[in-house]
């Protein structure tokens, strides 16, 4: 092999290194910043491994709690088939209240309580994220059922 062919040789490997290296690099970061949703069946069902993940569902009602002079509280998100206890510390948006749809961004503690660090709430009576929706249609069994519970949560 001649000079000129061992430095192509080495200039293209190292250039394919290269390559393979910001690639491994990029895929790295969008794992780390990807966020599943979850309704409450769907955490009973799959583990999370610790990670941050959105949880979705309708504010339970009656399950409201908030701490004496503590900015923390407590309710449970239910999809109609299984609940899921969380815990928030922080002041909640202005619209958050027990029978109406909620995404809170957390993670799921040892002790089996969810741990939210963000919380959102649906912004109108009948406006409500199309993956809550499919969640509740996922877990009421079928789509007319689902969609009954839908409905009726609208309406009040």
């Amino acid at each position: 092999m001649t000079l000129k062919k061992k430095r192509r040789l080495y200039i293209l490997l190292t250039a394919m290194l290269g390559l393979g290296g910001a690639t491994a690099l990029v895929l790295t970061a969008f794992q780390d910043n990807l966020v599943f949703f979850y309704s409450p069946s769907d955490l009973k069902e799959r583990p999370t491994g610790g990670r941050t993940f959105r949880l979705g569902g309708m504010v339970e009602k009656g399950s409201v709690v908030r701490g004496q002079g503590t900015p923390v509280v407590r309710f449970s998100v239910t999809d109609f088939k299984n609940t899921q206890a969380v815990v928030y510390t922080g002041l909640l948006p202005d619209l958050f209240r027990e029978g109406q749809g909620v995404v809170a961004e957390g993670k799921l503690r040892p002790d089996g309580l969810f741990e939210a660090r963000e919380v959102l709430a649906k912004h109108d009576e009948k406006y409500m994220p199309p993956t809550v929706t499919d969640a509740l249609k996922r877990a009421s069994g079928s789509a007319s059922e689902g969609e009954h519970a839908v409905t009726t949560l609208k309406r009040n």
